[in-house]
């Protein structure tokens, strides 16, 4: 039950504490968050409060400030404020005074505050929610509202984010960029005076979203140095930044980016932020993933079944659509071990090439006579489910949709948008609109055992005016997208979604929410994917990660990759085939099904393992893998990126295994016979070897000299006495 809060609040979880203090009937502000600081008294807090007092220094405020969850202007804090807006020009620097504080602890650890606060100058009343999940991951979100009472001018909200304070010892900023095809790049720079600001405008999260915003200790890195991160959720145009200030105050934060005039607030309205996530760890960024992780395992509505094998259509036909065809690439798929199916674009009205068709949504009766049905039977009676494509916030101006509703499209300034692959934006915000698509989808989830969407989102928000008078629409729209799938999923509730965005470019905590997997990229070339893979795991579990199978030869790079690399890279993900396996010979039939046999084999480790990633002092090679919850067992891949600078390899350390435990570690076939560079390998890959964990963590083995562009798979077994 939640009950009145005293003004000091320790929350504890998974190693975690986060302090609160709400003295002074302000707003509360974080005293700590970072570290367990275990069991303290009341007395204990209150010391703690008064020994975090920062000093007053010359020619400034002759009050200390702190920057509060919603940092304020008016409270002294010369960064960027919280909350941002006004009303004909007042109301622009509001003080909210504390009305009301509660806080619920959990028994197993963690807890809720809420806190509101109200400033009856300005007209405004804030809320604050604060949780700390039982896995560490804290988070928070705002809602401004304005009082039924208040005066009759629109409130207009420019921003509402919310800042966690991380300590001086964090002097290096840690996310990500990218563009399409090479998602999640790092980046790293130093934590200086000023501000890092990631904004993404994109209307999506975007292929240079920084996935997540790390502040740590100095050379942080996958094993090691104390780190704190943020996150935040949400799908349209957000901000995420790390702050420091010339007093040595430094804080993340996040919220929505709004576009302007994008939310004004009535009398009785109100408006409420995305969650902000943050995590803190020890244990240097596999700390952090693993926290992220276990939230989103502990969810109630997280996959549950073994992640299926997927095949997906698109790089094997493209949009050639052809019955006889389509049923042979199914038959080989059964064969060599395909748990779903998935007919990917093509298949609607007037979809023969990308130039049309899109919000079209029904099924091509010249090329599909008889509907979907045929293939479907085909497919399911072979054991396997089936998918479909789609892409329902979509349109072709090419299309009978945009020909009958324009007005559908989202657009100002009496002209249309910038074309992007030949589409523009549907505007899910208008009644109708979203009736016309929830009705196609619903009426072909009703007629088809359908199990699984592939929802595609293929181009950024430009220009994305609503409504008559084109009004910024990113948020209305963001929003309408939400409840569309929400009601989907209320529709057909074993239906499984995926969120697919020109590939990885729609992936955050929000989304999440409401699907079941993501694409990872389009780019299915899988030394591109060792990247792409290893930073999309600073957030998401790799059972949630899409990894596919592609052809020999990638359409997208022009490289060339044998079967062993591209399965091997696939294995850690959520596996598939995205290749026309219809035009392989039986002895590559033959190793792509024993690939197969082994992700059935290990999925149960690979997704519900700790994700463990070496620091790499050697930028030629990289090593991860997934250790068991319980420590009985590990899969890692030694992966050669490039011809390394030295003729003879250093030494390969396994982390993440338990120090006191005996291990057998043994080549994982059929990842087992990489090309060497070397005449003659390490003696104990030939013959295993058997050492405790700590040798194997400190000394390491001989890591074997492998061509670039290779991969070794190791298992590890605990060896019982």
């Amino acid at each position: 039950m939640t009950q009145p809060a005293a003004d000091l609040i320790h929350l504890r979880a998974a190693g975690v504490s986060v302090v609160l203090g709400a003295g002074g009937g302000r707003l509360p502000t974080v005293l700590h968050w970072g570290a367990d600081l275990g069991e303290l008294t009341a007395a204990d807090l209150g010391e703690l409060a008064g020994a975090g007092v920062p000093s007053t220094v010359p020619n400034d405020l002759d009050q200390v400030t702190r920057a509060g969850i919603l940092a304020e202007h008016a409270a002294g804090w010369n960064g960027r404020p919280g909350l941002a807006g006004q009303r004909a020009g007042r109301a622009w620097s509001p003080l909210f005074a504390l009305t009301d504080f509660a806080v619920e602890h959990d028994a197993d650890g963690g807890g809720r505050v809420h806190a509101t606060g109200r400033d009856a100058e300005a007209g405004l009343e804030v809320r604050l929610e604060l949780e700390l999940l039982r896995s560490g991951v804290l988070r928070q979100r705002a809602t401004v509202a304005i009082p039924e009472d208040a005066d009759g001018e629109p409130f207009v909200v420019d921003g509402l984010a919310l800042t966690l304070p991380v300590p001086p010892v964090a002097t290096e900023l840690f996310d990500l960029a990218g563009r399409w095809g090479r998602e999640r790049a790092p980046q790293r720079a130093p934590f200086v005076v000023g501000i890092h600001s990631r904004e993404n405008r994109r209307g999506r999260t975007g292929p240079d979203a920084p996935l997540i915003l790390a502040a740590g200790t100095e050379g942080f890195g996958f094993t090691e140095g104390e780190v704190w991160a943020v996150h935040v959720a949400w799908s349209g145009n957000h901000v995420t930044y790390a702050e420091r200030l010339s007093t040595g105050a430094a804080v993340l934060g996040g919220g929505e980016l709004l576009l302007p005039g994008e939310v004004r607030l009535a009398p009785g309205e109100s408006y409420t932020g995305p969650w902000v996530y943050a995590t803190h760890a020890t244990d240097g960024l596999d700390g952090i993933a693993a926290r992220f992780h276990a939230m989103l395992r502990a969810r109630p509505h997280h996959p549950a079944n073994p992640r299926p094998v997927v095949m997906n259509t698109w790089e094997a036909v493209y949009f050639d659509h052809d019955l006889d065809r389509l049923v042979e690439l199914a038959r080989v798929g059964a064969d060599v071990g395909v748990e779903r199916y998935v007919l990917d674009d093509g298949w609607f009205r007037h979809r023969r090439d990308d130039h049309a068709g899109l919000g079209d949504w029904y099924v091509d009766e010249g090329v599909w006579p008889d509907g979907l049905h045929p293939l479907v039977r085909e497919v399911r009676e072979r054991g396997m489910e089936f998918g479909l494509w789609v892409e329902p916030e979509m349109v072709n101006p090419d299309s009978d949709l945009a020909r009958a509703h324009p007005d559908w499209i989202l657009q100002t300034g009496g002209r249309m948008p910038i074309p992007a692959r030949h589409q523009q934006v549907l505007d899910l915000a208008h009644p109708d609109a979203y009736a016309y698509i929830l009705e196609r989808l619903d009426a072909l989830l009703t007629e088809y055992p359908i199990s699984y969407l592939k929802w595609d989102h293929n181009r950024d928000l430009v220009d994305a005016g609503h409504g008559p008078l084109g009004v910024p629409g990113v948020h209305a729209q963001t929003r309408a997208v939400y409840r569309l799938i929400d009601e989907v999923r209320a529709r057909h509730p074993g239906v499984e979604i995926e969120s697919c965005s020109s590939g990885g470019l729609r992936v955050d905590l929000e989304i999440l929410e409401r699907t079941d997997r993501i694409w990872g990229s389009d780019m299915t070339d899988p030394l591109e994917r060792q990247q792409i893979q290893r930073f999309t795991a600073q957030l998401v579990p790799p059972e949630l990660v899409g990894s596919h199978v592609a052809a020999p030869h990638s359409h997208s790079t022009a490289r060339t990759h044998d079967l062993s690399f591209r399965a091997g890279t696939a294995l850690f993900g959520s596996f598939g085939i995205e290749w026309d396996v219809t035009t392989t010979g039986p002895e590559e039939r033959k190793e792509l099904a024993a690939w197969v046999q082994l992700y059935k084999d290990v999925r149960g480790l690979i997704h519900t393992g700790t994700m463990v990633r070496a620091d790499q002092h050697d930028p030629s090679f990289a090593l991860h893998g997934a250790v068991a919850p319980d420590r009985s067992e590990a899969l890692y891949a030694l992966v050669q990126l490039a011809t390394p600078l030295t003729s003879v390899p250093g030494q390969l350390r396994l982390p993440g295994l338990d120090p006191d435990r005996r291990y057998r570690v043994t080549p994982q076939a059929p990842g087992d016979r990489p090309s060497l560079r070397q005449r003659h390998a390490p003696e104990w890959l030939a013959r295993g070897v058997e050492l405790p964990g700590r040798v194997l963590a400190g000394a390491g083995l001989r890591a074997p000299a492998l061509n670039p562009e290779q991969l070794l798979l190791l298992r590890v077994t605990e060896v019982t006495p």
